[in-house]
């Protein structure tokens, strides 16, 4: 649903329409350590929603209190308007999840993977059959169905999954880090088919990543964690637009730093890495007063700000792709079949 659709929608309704997920104050304590802090956030019905950020900052955490595998230490949730606390298998009925790790059977093939599937769910015999073949159809492995999924590939493995999750009509669908591992080629078939699910079967969906480019290419709207808090809400468009110019990246000889920072243009001067870090308004155009001013120029780069720009305008540093926590869902699940 587009922004105009949405607000034809509310002006033809005199009722408030609802988030299909609202988060108040929403934190999760692991011992002393706080993994999800205070978030409040509003996902609208039909959009597709980031939690972007590195391994580590809670979006997985975040993810796991609001398909109740986790409990939330405090605050409030709803998704489909049910409560994540109180009202749980009205929540898991409403939506589907597509975990971090494959967790489709090897020794099954596709079909039987998804026929599993639609018998957990109780799906009656006919409807369960028709949606296989929708399902199949959808992610392009009608030819495949009768193969052992430990023959599949990476990202045939992945479109399993996101049909296994499409089985039973969610109305959000949850994707945990969905291109992980993938290669350039599959990646980008993978986000044909999630851009095409949230058109054609009309669903709102969550994304987890800590892929800037993933994040920019997919997302209506997207929120970045770090450390369990929001650090910035918005379109990736309006994001970027915070960072207020272009960034001109140079490689030079003892920079004149200081007369750089009088120029009224540039915006921010900073080093890193042993380059020169300029934040600039209309750059192609001052792009010739930078060379006179800066000294010795050994290379020079002009691009649009990235997300990239973004998360280090916000918290001083580079995304980061340590302390994982996505295997945590596959544990708890797990250890909750053991008990």
């Amino acid at each position: 649903m587009n922004k105009i659709e949405k607000y034809l929608r509310k002006l033809n309704d005199n009722s408030d329409i609802m988030p299909i997920i609202q988060t108040k104050n929403l934190t999760k304590f692991y011992d002393k350590l706080k993994a999800v802090d205070d978030l409040s956030i509003e996902v609208e019905e039909g959009e597709i929603f980031g939690l972007l950020g590195p391994n580590g900052a809670g979006k997985t955490t975040l993810l796991m209190m609001l398909t109740t595998l986790r409990k939330p230490t405090s605050g409030t949730a709803t998704v489909n308007d049910f409560d994540i606390a109180k009202q749980q298998d009205q929540v898991r009925k409403s939506i589907g999840i597509v975990f971090q790790d494959p967790s489709s059977d090897d020794i099954l093939t596709g079909y039987e993977n998804l026929k599993l599937h639609g018998m957990l769910y109780g799906m009656p015999a006919d409807l369960r059959e028709r949606r296989i073949k929708e399902v199949l159809e959808l992610v392009d492995l009608t030819d495949r169905k009768d193969d052992l999924v430990k023959k599949y590939s990476g990202g045939m493995r992945r479109r399993l999954e996101l049909a296994r999750g499409l089985m039973h009509r969610p109305k959000i669908l949850f994707l945990d880090e969905p291109t992980l591992g993938l290669d350039p080629q599959s990646r980008e078939r993978l986000w044909e088919y999630i851009e095409n699910l949230a058109k054609n079967e009309k669903i709102s969906i969550v994304i987890t990543t800590h892929y800037m480019d993933e994040a920019d290419k997919l997302c209506d709207r997207l929120v970045i964690i770090d450390s369990g808090k929001i650090v910035a809400i918005g379109s990736p468009e309006k994001l970027k637009k915070i960072i207020g110019g272009d960034i001109v990246i140079l490689e030079v000889d003892k920079p004149k730093i200081d007369e750089l920072k009088k120029l009224s243009f540039a915006k921010k001067v900073e080093t890193k890495d042993g380059l020169l870090y300029l934040t600039v308004i209309n750059a192609n155009r001052h792009l010739p007063e930078i060379l006179k001013t800066v000294g010795k120029v050994k290379s020079v780069e002009v691009r649009s700000p990235t997300l990239d720009d973004v998360f280090i305008y916000y918290t001083g540093k580079e995304i980061r792709d340590d302390s994982p926590e996505g295997g945590w869902i596959q544990r708890v699940i797990h250890q909750r079949s053991n008990r």
